[in-house]
């Protein structure tokens, strides 16, 4: 008898130990992006480096909408479902769909041009009940005065998507700058990509000049936007640095969305601590190290464009004879 219970408690110790080993639940960082295209991909990727950095056990579940909001809907509600213990949007559909679906999670908005326009949080100094995240709210007068320098007193076209509210408040923007100057302004709207071309081309014979801002549907057609403003020579300035490292765009300054990203993770580890969304407020970059200027002087030859001088002094990427030099 004794030593029978000995054996039993020695097991029951065992079993105490093996529990008190076991590994803990990975936590799941849920992340969906609206469409691939480079910005959006950098933005992936700067999430998951910095929390991966930080965080070794924390695992991802990386989704694509692929530009549909039925899709980003039924991203959501997996979130929802499988309980991730934070859900990031990146681009205000997702974002969007993300904070109307999920109400007991935390929700980190990515990329989010006007967060109180597009309903995710009452104000920009603090965050909501379990939303907050980072704005990319573009520079559209340095990019219109961009696009100037490059083609002055230029018939502005405008290319994007209507039902997207961040492309909505930059076009009310780019309105404005043209009125203010003096300047013809030529939109163009689309509801998916593949009216991109066409949409384009409807305006291509109108304008000087064409401004993208941060909008994902163009941006997801951007290869066809590339071939028809360089056919036409038409100067193009868009608000995305990263596709314009890879593609023939005359130029783009915005933001680096890899560094972005990285500081979307951030709020996402201090969400993961334990900090409440409601007292994280909107992030804006502001740092000069997190914005970029790039120029292609091979396009720039192309379609007969002189870059100033002081404007390449001041670019921290110059594409010529093929090769990409960073400053």
């Amino acid at each position: 008898m004794k030593r029978i219970a000995v054996s039993a408690l020695a097991l029951a110790a065992l079993g105490v130990l093996l529990s008190s080993c076991s590994p803990k639940t990975a936590p799941v960082v849920g992340v969906a992006k609206f469409v691939s295209h480079p910005a959006l991909d950098a933005l992936e990727k700067g999430i998951t480096d910095e929390i991966s950095a930080a965080r070794k056990d924390v695992q991802f579940d990386l989704q694509n909408a692929n530009a549909d909001m039925g899709t980003a809907a039924q991203i959501a509600q997996r979130f929802k479902s499988s309980k991730v213990k934070v859900a990031v949007g990146i681009a205000t559909p997702t974002a969007q769909a993300m904070a109307n679906a999920i109400k007991d999670i935390p929700v980190i908005y990515s990329a989010v041009t006007d967060p109180v326009s597009a309903g995710l949080v009452a104000s920009l100094d603090k965050g909501g009940p379990n939303v907050t995240g980072t704005s990319d709210m573009t520079p559209v007068r340095e990019q219109l005065d961009l696009l100037l320098s490059l083609k002055p007193k230029a018939r502005v076209g405008h290319l994007y998507n209507a039902g997207e509210a961040n492309s909505v408040k930059l076009a009310e923007l780019v309105q404005a700058y043209c009125a203010e100057k003096g300047l013809s302004y030529v939109p163009a709207t689309v509801t998916n990509s593949s009216e991109v071309r066409q949409a384009l081309l409807s305006i291509a014979g109108r304008v000087d000049g064409i401004y993208l801002g941060n909008d994902n549907t163009v941006f997801s057609a951007i290869s066809a936007v590339t071939e028809i403003c360089n056919e036409r020579k038409l100067p193009l300035v868009t608000a995305d640095p990263s596709s314009a490292e890879t593609l023939p765009i005359l130029a783009a300054m915005g933001f680096d969305y890899y560094a972005m990203g990285r500081s979307t993770g951030k709020i996402v580890l201090r969400v993961l601590a334990g900090e409440k969304t409601a007292d994280i407020p909107a992030y804006f970059a502001k740092d000069p190290s997190e914005m970029a200027l790039v120029l292609n002087k091979d396009v720039a030859a192309a379609i007969g464009v002189s870059i100033p001088a002081d404007l390449e002094a001041r670019a921290s990427l110059v594409i010529e004879g093929g090769a990409a030099r960073r400053k």
